[in-house]
């Protein structure tokens, strides 16, 4: 652990004896939370656990306080689990056995974490956790909120001051199976909800009315359709779903706010155009602060997001760019989407609000000025850092005015985390095209933070964002992400890529054929609705500047081996990287049959496989700045030992100095010699020996 990340560590000794290992003999400790600063108490999260590795839970220590007991272990991963309790700024305390004990205090995002060491072999043991905070968003004018809890609202009487929870907007209504009113739901929370704000304190509210959606079944027939959340509701719904559309459009004129869980969902891609659904958990609740455990998705992704290309499972961090890359999709389709986070605490093993999203407002709290502003994007979610962007001046969910023949915009801001960010980028139209450098310092409070500022050159509408991500010291990945900033450029809309469409022509219609002879004809013809809406979507035309046309059949035929059976390319892929247009990309695949499915694993001893990059699909799965325009003449992929389809990308050589400069360098960032004289040098390409090497 980094010292600059957490409080000292702190040790209370009962007596000079210390016990290795806890007996059964009871000690009571008592403790106190307090404001290292102020010396205020404070609510938070408590952790204890034992040398031997056992959990123990702690309790309120007065009748004035509140302690709220929580234990979720994942269903799939046994080592993903939470175990805490959330208590009241009041004392507590807990009966233990005499041993050696770790106590570990969080509250929400903006202090430190802290942690103690106990050696307890008294009776009676007192200690005082001290938190330092970081960072203060309220001084600053964020706020922040979860959007998916499933917690009573007792508990979250506690939760959100333990967690400093701004707003929590809890989905006490919750239907499983398709048809059923919220009023017959299966796992509603119980007890009479009001359509009236609970307010714990003046910048602590709950909104009690707020539905879950989530089909598993239609009919007695299992069939997952996913989840949609129906957030800020006044009326108790008495419609069952699908179809979606007519509880929508009711939901909406009563204030509700419509929140797309998942994007992998199996109906999920006809939410937008079925519902009007403008919120989507860009931080959603398969981020935990323990081990991630979803790695097996309900949809497979695309081939143009790289990573996963065209798979079902994958890690944390290409989880997380699934995410990222189905929202981008959405939003450069046209839909005017706005992220959110949610965590889901109260099924799965981790606190309220790891996943939250800050909303700004120009001055003091309120319920209402909150959820406008979250209406609005001005906002950013995150899981850890602390995102501030502006776009010429403006916050995010601002519309940004480019004259006719383009401009540039202007991105500035700073990044404050508990420790330093491993990268920042702007994100346009759904690609990182610009990475923001700059030197991490330190705060008074021993954050780490970072300034930035970049110009942009913007020649067609669409949208902008910033984003960055944070390696924590144990190897887990935190990251923030911002609203967008529209961008207006007259006749020139944004319009999706020729595959953007074609994934959302694909998933809707892979939905229909699963469900045609299960869901209603009503929810059938919402479906039939929304693939025809993308149907008559208008897509750009990507360049393809590096594209390189075969001169000859052969060559044709080892090209396309080269990016189909071992790359895996994608029809836009291969016309991409050869220039040929996509029908005749299509006709030359068909005519030659040559296989998609995976390939046999490379035998023991077998020579590591090496081939040209073919070019058309980007080398670098996160930044490109630096590599705008790669070159594949001295690109070679090395295929790993254990998958005959995941390669790394090696330039033999990158780049080649002389006296005379900057001689080659293998894509378009710094102007080489022959740039700078208006030259281009002829293209190369790998030749094969009759050995097999290059």
């Amino acid at each position: 652990m980094k010292p600059s990340r957490i409080i000292p560590l702190f040790t209370a000794i009962a007596t000079l004896l210390e016990p290795s290992s806890t007996s059964g003999i009871a000690a009571s400790l008592t403790g106190r939370i307090v404001d290292e600063k102020s010396g205020k108490p404070l609510a938070a999260r408590v952790y204890v656990e034992s040398a031997a590795g056992k959990w123990f839970f702690v309790q309120s220590a007065t009748d004035e306080g509140t302690a709220v007991r929580y234990n979720k272990t994942n269903w799939i991963q046994k080592d993903s689990f939470e175990k805490h309790t959330t208590v009241s700024a009041h004392p507590f305390q807990a009966e233990l056995p005499t041993g050696e004990y770790t106590i570990t205090v969080e509250r929400g995002k903006e202090y430190f974490t802290a942690f103690k060491r106990l050696s307890i072999s008294q009776p009676n043991v007192e200690v005082k956790i001290h938190l330092r905070r970081w960072i203060d968003l309220p001084k600053r004018g964020w706020f922040s909120g979860e959007t998916h809890i499933h917690r009573t609202l007792d508990d979250l009487s506690n939760i959100v001051q333990a967690e400093d929870l701004n707003v929590a907007m809890p989905l006490t209504y919750w239907v499983t199976k398709s048809g059923t009113p919220p009023t017959s739901g299966d796992k509603n929370i119980g007890g009479e909800i009001h359509d009236k704000l609970i307010t714990i304190d003046p910048t602590h509210v709950i909104w009690p009315r707020n539905t879950e959606y989530e089909i598993f079944s239609v009919g007695k027939k299992r069939h997952t359709l996913g989840a949609l959340f129906f957030l800020n509701h006044k009326s108790v719904f008495g419609e069952g779903v699908p179809p979606w559309g007519p509880l929508a459009r009711r939901a909406r004129s009563e204030g509700a706010i419509l929140d797309m869980d998942k994007l992998d969902w199996p109906f999920s891609m006809a939410l937008p155009h079925s519902t009007g659904a403008r919120l989507y958990e860009l931080a959603n609740n398969h981020l935990w602060r323990t081990k991630f455990a979803f790695t097996k998705w309900n949809s497979p992704t695309p081939g143009f997001l790289q990573p996963p290309s065209g798979s079902s499972h994958g890690n944390e961090e290409e989880w997380l760019n699934y995410t990222l890359g189905q929202y981008y999709t959405l939003l450069n389709a046209g839909f005017d989407l706005v992220p959110t986070a949610g965590s889901a605490n109260g099924v799965h093993p981790v606190p309220a609000g790891f996943s939250r999203v800050y909303v700004h407002l120009s001055d003091d709290f309120g319920y209402e000025k909150w959820l406008a502003g979250l209406k609005r994007g001005c906002s950013f979610v995150t899981t850890g850092p602390m995102l501030f962007a502006n776009v010429n001046d403006s916050q995010p969910g601002s519309n940004i005015e480019i004259d006719p023949g383009g401009g540039e915009v202007t991105v500035t801001g700073e990044v404050i985390s508990e420790t330093p960010v491993s990268f920042l980028e702007v994100v346009v139209n759904g690609r990182p095209v610009r990475l923001l450098r700059g030197k991490s310092n330190r705060t008074k409070a021993g954050a780490s933070r970072k300034t930035f500022s970049a110009t942009l050159p913007i020649k067609t509408g669409g949208w902008l964002a910033v984003r960055c991500f944070e390696e924590r010291p144990s190897g887990r990945l935190r990251f923030a992400h911002t609203g967008q900033w529209k961008m207006n450029v007259p006749d020139k809309p944004l319009r999706p890529s020729p595959q953007e469409k074609e994934y959302l022509i694909d998933r809707v219609q892979a939905e229909i054929d699963r469900s045609k002879s299960i869901v209603s004809e009503e929810a059938l013809v919402e479906y039939a609705a929304a693939l025809e809406h993308y149907k008559n979507i208008s897509t750009s035309t990507p360049p393809t500047p590096e594209a390189r046309a075969p001169e000859n059949e052969p060559e044709l035929n080892r090209w396309l081996e080269n990016m189909v059976t071992h790359h895996r390319y994608s029809p836009h892929e291969v016309r991409t990287a050869t220039g040929l247009p996509l029908a005749d990309v299509r006709r030359h695949l068909a005519a030659r049959n040559l296989p998609r499915n995976r390939l046999a694993k490379r035998s023991v001893g077998a020579p590591l496989k090496v081939l040209p990059y073919p070019g058309g699909r980007h080398p670098r799965i996160g930044f490109l700045d630096g590599a705008l325009v790669p070159q594949r003449d001295t690109k070679i992929s090395i295929f790993t030992p254990w998958n005959p389809h995941s390669y790394a990308v090696v330039d033999v050589p990158e780049a080649i100095w002389s006296n005379l400069g900057l001689t080659y360098l293998a894509h378009t960032h710094i102007p080489t010699v022959w740039d700078k004289q208006g030259e281009k040098l002829e293209p190369l390409e790998w030749q094969k020996s009759q050995d097999g090497s290059l």
